[in-house]
């Protein structure tokens, strides 16, 4: 008996049941992350899903590449066509700083 786990809407996959994205576990995934782990990041996920994905994505992989590079063309150009405020980065740059001088 097999279970499902991703399914596609909106034109890329998302895990079934919940608004996150493959692309993302899958990132995590790529860069080492164990499953637990993952799991901390999605606290709508059970660890069951979060296998599921992983499962799906190895047993897909060239699809799944495929979606999770049209997902960063599209999110650089969103990006590119809203940048970040630069008062707002300067903003944070403050925060950061203060912050910093608190602690040192």
């Amino acid at each position: 008996m097999s279970k499902e786990y991703v399914e596609r809407r909106h034109g890329s996959f998302y895990l079934i049941g919940s608004r996150v994205p493959l692309a993302h576990v899958v990132r995590q995934f790529q860069d080492g992350e164990a499953p637990e782990a993952i799991r901390l990041h999605y606290p709508t996920l059970s660890l069951e899903q979060v296998y599921g994905a992983i499962t799906f994505f190895l047993g897909n992989k060239a699809e799944v590449e495929k979606d999770i590079a049209e997902r960063e063309r599209e999110e650089d150009g969103f990006e590119n066509t809203h940048p970040f405020p630069p008062h707002l980065n300067e903003k944070l740059e403050r925060a950061r700083q203060e912050m910093l001088a608190r602690k040192g």
